[in-house]
């Protein structure tokens, strides 16, 4: 295993020195493109997806990545400035990108320590359905929308981060059973200050390369394992949940790549502060997916400045 440590407000210059000067534009690590065009599909009932890609793109292999908002399951958008920043900026290194909608089932709804464990987990059900929907509905047009459909990738931020670690993980727990995977498959997962539902359910069926952003003080999603938002056993919405570092831990011992990127005193903003951080994700994604190198890594970093 790898242990780089970093400094937020310096990981430019610091990979900038570490990669060299004197390159090509290489697609899937550099910009090569400006021109993005984005489409909004209807994908199930009235959700719908944005699709950003280099227009008139003769690459018909690249991969697709399928980004997942956060906001607790009750807010958020697919077109945030955020998200819709982060799936250009990855769409200009080449990737095909899909934003997409999903349904809000906590709106205006808690899901604090009140709301019962059995709605989160439907909650979390609801969620995968939908990723799973989009996922299919973009990958029976994949010859149109010119990507690989056995190399699609999912993006999650905070809520959404949630979701696609589920997504990717939990299909052999019993009631994630019954949802709509239908022979989809996903050649990796990335998450913006997420975690699962149980690690153990992470196997050598399942498992694929991962990285993981994390805060080590985040009160929202536990970054090791403990209940989510910290609830108390005698809560109503006590669910114990596994973080990031444990499931780095579980994919160290299933010999399966992943990245891990933590910040000791950092906290939720982790489910944001990553959109910044595409030269990585893309690197990770180039090595690790596209190239399938083995590496174990984790990066310490610091949003201080």
């Amino acid at each position: 295993m790898t242990v780089h440590k970093y400094t937020h407000p310096i990981l430019g210059v610091l990979l900038f020195l570490t990669f060299g000067t004197n390159y090509a534009q290489e697609r899937y690590l550099d910009l090569i493109s400006s021109d993005i065009g984005r489409v909004t599909y209807t994908y199930s009932d009235s959700l719908k997806l944005d699709f950003y890609s280099i227009k008139g793109d003769t690459v018909i292999d690249k991969p697709l990545l399928v980004l997942v908002h956060g906001g607790g399951f009750a807010i958020g958008k697919r077109d945030n400035v955020l998200e819709s920043k982060f799936s250009r900026q990855m769409a200009k290194k080449g990737y095909a990108v899909a934003s997409i909608s999903y349904r809000l089932t906590r709106k205006g709804k808690s899901f604090g320590c009140d709301c019962p464990t059995n709605e989160k987990i439907e909650t979390f059900l609801a969620v995968s359905e939908d990723v799973l929907k989009a996922t299919q509905y973009l990958v029976d047009r994949a010859g149109d929308l010119r990507f690989d459909k056995n190399n699609v990738i999912l993006i999650g931020s905070s809520a959404g981060a949630e979701a696609v670690l589920n997504t990717a993980f939990m299909q052999f727990r019993h009631d994630f059973r019954t949802l709509p995977y239908e022979g989809l498959t996903f050649s990796g997962v990335i998450s913006l200050a997420g975690a699962v539902l149980d690690v153990d359910y992470i196997t050598q069926k399942n498992t694929i390369p991962t990285m993981l952003f994390h805060g080590e003080k985040d009160n929202l999603v536990p970054f090791a394992s403990a209940s989510h938002h910290y609830c108390k056993e005698t809560d109503p919405g006590y669910l114990p949940l596994d973080g990031s570092s444990s499931i780095a831990d579980r994919l160290e011992a299933l010999d399966t790549s992943y990245t891990l990127v933590f910040d000791p005193e950092g906290n939720h903003d982790w489910a944001n502060l990553p959109y910044s951080y595409t030269d990585m994700i893309s690197r990770f994604i180039k090595k690790n997916i596209i190239d399938g190198e083995y590496h174990q890594t984790k990066i310490k970093v610091s949003s201080k400045k």
